[in-house]
């Protein structure tokens, strides 16, 4: 695949996906660009739906939007607020611990560095990202698990972790695509190019499209 065809499946994309709701991280980021609840809502997220988290980051961001505040919550009272939440009580202790390190060693400001964010316990490169494109706006690649598997699906590159997805997206794909790629797959996985049998029938960018590893489609 040639970028010139990567760039038109962008422009596809920014269209098809207004008719969905975008991820709720993005929701966020949207209402404020705060990088803080950026972070948070990010942590609420891995493995837990949408919907989910969208009420738990309501919940808990009227009680406090701040590190020093959250470090006051007692855990019993937190672990309510964001559940049913996957695994709330080790969110719970990951956020707390968060929390600390920010007033202590980054006087209550999120780091705007990758390698910064990742000394956070429970941040990965997928909220590292996050966090850097949507919290400030900074070029990074954000790959979570559909992102992996469209950029696969599609050919425009052939890797078999997320890790190995983001740099090689890195290498190939344009940086004025790196903010908002994650975004539009994302919400095309979430909507119409599911793991299992996605629905191709309907798909706007199917003569784009490699269908590597599709073994069925609607």
């Amino acid at each position: 695949m040639k970028n010139e065809d990567i760039n038109r499946i962008i422009k596809i994309l920014k269209k098809s996906i207004k008719q969905w709701k975008v991820p709720i991280v993005t929701q966020v980021a949207e209402d404020g660009r705060d990088p803080f609840k950026v972070l948070i809502s990010c942590i609420l997220s891995l493995r837990t739906k949408d919907d989910t988290t969208a009420a738990a980051s309501s919940r808990l961001f009227k009680i406090t939007d701040n590190p020093a505040k959250m470090l006051k919550i007692k855990d019993r009272i937190m672990e309510k607020t964001i559940y049913p939440v996957g695994f709330y009580r080790t969110k719970t202790r990951n956020i707390k611990s968060i929390c600390r390190i920010l007033v202590d060693k980054y006087k209550s400001r999120v780091p705007d560095e990758i390698d910064e964010l990742l000394k956070l316990k429970g941040v990965g490169r997928k909220t590292a990202n996050l966090v850097v494109t949507l919290g400030y706006n900074k070029l990074g690649i954000c790959v979570d698990t559909h992102v992996h598997r469209i950029s696969n699906r599609l050919g425009y590159i052939s890797t078999t972790t997320p890790e190995k997805t983001e740099f090689a997206l890195r290498k190939r794909l344009p940086q004025k695509h790196w903010i908002i790629y994650n975004d539009l797959l994302v919400t095309f996985g979430q909507n119409l190019c599911k793991p299992i049998s996605p629905v191709c029938s309907i798909c706007p960018i199917y003569n784009y499209c490699d269908r590597v590893g599709v073994l069925k489609s609607r």
